[in-house]
């Protein structure tokens, strides 16, 4: 691999990145998720969140860093990732992969729980389905997504879109700083 197509891989990503902050409304998009968020924890709710891939590796990094600590020293935060191996081979073997995170709601969130819902296409069917088990419990979700936003977008109280075709690790670039952003609006809400 030469130079040239390693600085490609980083004049890409910025570039992502730069049409998404630059792009109408992205940013108040995070906003708004962040403080819808916050008011949903005050108000004692926790969140699950779920995706597939890397973007499971996002859900889970979004939970513990609520759990556990972001920048600062404060209390725990209530949030799980759906990432539970046992839970996942079980539902996957017995109900089918599309109902891995569905099932997990169910068993789990309860209305004002908030789901955060990660997709870059906005079209995984276990996101989906997730995300309108969330629906049916009264609980809120906030969707991440990439391209046109997909289905999940419908689906979304507040969606934040990262509006890029190309491959899907770009748009999971920019949702990590995304989740960054969300769990530093929380923090400074919830434990200023």
């Amino acid at each position: 691999m030469s130079i040239e197509h390693i600085q490609g891989h980083f004049t890409e990503a910025a570039s992502v990145l730069q049409r998404f902050i630059e792009g109408p409304g992205n940013l108040e998009s995070v906003e708004r998720a962040g403080a819808f968020l916050s008011y949903c924890l005050k108000q004692g709710a926790k969140v699950i969140s779920c995706g597939n891939g890397g973007s499971m590796c996002d859900a889970m990094h979004f939970a513990e860093e609520l759990t556990g600590r972001f920048r600062n020293d404060r209390a725990p935060i209530a949030a799980i990732a759906i990432s539970d191996p046992g839970h996942i081979s079980c539902v996957g073997n017995d109900l089918g992969y599309e109902q891995v995170f569905a099932r997990f709601v169910q068993a789990h969130g309860k209305a004002g729980d908030v789901l955060l819902a990660i997709s870059t296409s906005g079209n995984s069917p276990n996101v989906l389905k997730a995300a309108e088990m969330a629906r049916s419990l009264d609980m809120q979700v906030i969707g991440l997504t990439g391209k046109d936003g997909g289905a999940l977008a419908d689906l979304s109280t507040v969606e934040v879109r990262v509006p890029h075709d190309g491959y899907a690790d770009r748009v999971q670039e920019v949702h990590i700083k995304i989740i960054h952003a969300l769990i530093d609006h929380v923090e400074r809400e919830l434990a200023p």
